[in-house]
């Protein structure tokens, strides 16, 4: 069995931090967001991935490479216009072959993973299976219409009067029908070829679909308010390991990552589930609340800093409360004058400048 990881798109609802680069390089829990699909398919017993990427591929070759490092070995694809799911699978029928495949989306998060889903496929020897997750608005999503009996009746893409409120989580199994059925649909409304229509028509035609239901949390990644939401799933799963060194006057409560050669100096408090990376200075006066991650190489003081992402190489020196905020590569965050309200909300691309 192969993997399909897609990692194409614009990412045009995380700007400005998908302006300089591939969304699914985005941290999660100071890991990019990619590696996390990757390690899926890993564990799922699968040596070979596709990676589908589009127009913006920044830092996926170079952090993946050819796959040797993380055991496996990756053949890239290139997708230049964004033509839906279906285009996807029909341009990787050279890669996939014969064999069947899982095929995930690069921007969901699945503390499952996806084994459960090769096992149903592989035990009922199934064409395809799809996985779906309770949501409340599914409006937004493609959405599956089951009978009684939990089969699937009819697939829909982000219907404007749902059926049903179960998503299709961004996780299939195939096998190599699904490149005979993708040929047979045509474009959506949208312009698409969608992957709904390519399984509905394996459907129509008697193909065996069945569904995995989610039986942990699932998250889609598409705005910056889910990356947030999906670091704090990521961090409250998070064991502590303290790498670097502290001061006397740190004060250290919750679950806590501190990567090696970072230190801490003279009074800060640090709430966990926090990750800081590896080679960061931190105080002094500073807070550092739950769910909070600090990429490598930060430089932070006399701040505070809660439920937010800071990636790599800032350096902040606020004066203030900072809540709820993706801060991008390399960017600066000073104290700025006169008297301001505290507590900002902050979205920065990647080498931005704020003063507060």
């Amino acid at each position: 069995m192969k993997g399909l990881l897609l990692a194409g798109g614009h990412g045009t609802r995380l700007r400005p931090l998908t302006y300089t680069g591939n969304k699914h390089m985005l941290p999660i829990a100071n890991k990019p967001m990619i590696l996390y699909g990757l390690e899926y398919l890993k564990n799922a017993g699968i040596k070979e991935v596709g990676i589908i990427l589009g127009p913006i591929k920044e830092g996926v070759v170079e952090t993946l490479g050819d796959g040797s490092s993380f055991g496996l070995k990756i053949t890239y694809i290139d997708q230049p216009d964004p033509k839906g799911l279906a285009h996807a699978v029909q341009i990787s029928e050279d890669f996939i072959k014969e064999e069947p495949f899982v095929m995930y989306l690069g921007d969901n998060l699945l503390r499952q993973g996806v084994v459960d889903f090769v096992k149903r496929f592989e035990i009922n020897k199934l064409n395809c299976v799809v996985g779906v997750c309770p949501v409340s608005e599914p409006s937004h999503f493609g959405i599956a219409e089951l009978d009684d009996k939990g089969r699937i009746m009819k697939l829909v893409e982000k219907p404007k009067e749902p059926k049903s409120n179960l998503a299709l989580i961004g996780v299939y199994v195939f096998d190599s029908t699904i490149f005979d059925a993708a040929r047979k649909i045509k474009p959506s409304w949208r312009n698409e070829l969608e992957i709904t229509d390519a399984i509905q028509m394996l459907v129509y035609e008697g193909k065996k679909v069945e569904v995995e239901h989610v039986s942990s949390w699932w998250k889609d990644t598409g705005k910056p308010e889910d990356l947030l939401e999906a670091n704090q799933l990521i961090l409250g799963d998070m064991q502590t390991s303290i790498q670097g060194s502290l001061s006397n006057e740190t004060k250290l409560t919750g679950s806590l990552q501190i990567g090696a050669g970072s230190e801490t100096i003279g009074e800060v408090n640090i709430r966990g589930p926090a990750t800081i990376g590896s080679n960061c200075i931190i105080g002094p006066d500073v807070y550092i609340g739950p769910y909070t991650a600090i990429g490598d190489n930060c430089k932070i003081k006399n701040a505070e800093i809660e439920n937010s992402i800071v990636m790599k190489e800032c350096n902040i020196e606020s004066g203030q409360r900072i809540t709820d905020s993706l801060i991008g590569n390399y960017s600066v965050v000073s104290n700025g004058y006169g008297r301001l309200p505290r507590g900002y909300k902050l979205i920065l691309g990647e080498r931005s400048f704020a003063q507060l």
